[in-house]
C-alpha cells in the first residue's frame, strides 16, 4: 500500500492510498482522482521524504543541549495551523451544517424569503440558488451565506 501526499490545482493538500505507483498513475490519468474539498480533478503528487533513522544525530543534540547552561526560555507560541488542520476544520463545519439544516433544494430563494418575511417558521435551511437569486435575496435584506459542499459529502459512502 502506498500513501501519497497529493495537492489539487487550488492548493488543497490531501492523502491518497493506492495499491501501487501504477495504480496512482492510472487513476490520475483517467480523471478518477479529485480533491475532497473542491472536487478539482487536476491532481499532482507532492514530494515525500523517506524515513531516515537519525537517532545518532538526535542523541548528540541532546547531549549538547544538556551541557548548555539553563536559562528561562520564552514561552513557545502555539503551532501554526497546517493545510490539513484547516481542511479538517472546514470539513467538520460543512458536516455540521448538513446535519443541522433542512435541504430545500432549488426552492431555497423562495423558502428563504418566506422565513425572512415571517410566512414560514424560522429554521436553518440550505439549497441551491442562482447568482441572480442570491443577489436579489441580499438586496432584500435576507441573510444568506455561500458554502461550497464537496461532492464527497453529497452522497453516502459505499
Amino acid at each position: 500500500m502506498k500513501v501519497l501526499d497529493l495537492r489539487c490545482s487550488n492548493g488543497h493538500g490531501f492523502e491518497g492510498w493506492f495499491a501501487s505507483e501504477e495504480e496512482y498513475r492510472s487513476q490520475n490519468g483517467s480523471g478518477m482522482l479529485e480533491c475532497p474539498l473542491c472536487a478539482d480533478k487536476v491532481i499532482s503528487r507532492l514530494p515525500s521524504a523517506p524515513r531516515l533513522n537519525l537517532s545518532g544525530a538526535r542523541e548528540s543534540a541532546q547531549v549538547a543541549e544538556s551541557q548548555r547552561p539553563s536559562s528561562p526560555s520564552p514561552p513557545t507560541p502555539p503551532p501554526a495551523a497546517t493545510d490539513a488542520d484547516l481542511h479538517a476544520v472546514f470539513m467538520r463545519a460543512v458536516r455540521h451544517v448538513l446535519a443541522n439544516t433542512e435541504d430545500v433544494g432549488p426552492r431555497f430563494a423562495e423558502e428563504a424569503r418566506r422565513i425572512h418575511y415571517g410566512e414560514s417558521e424560522a429554521r436553518g435551511i440550505r439549497g441551491q440558488a442562482s447568482r441572480e437569486e442570491a443577489e436579489a435575496l441580499i438586496d432584500e435584506g435576507v441573510e444568506i451565506g455561500v458554502l461550497p459542499v464537496p461532492d464527497v459529502l453529497k452522497e453516502p459512502l459505499q
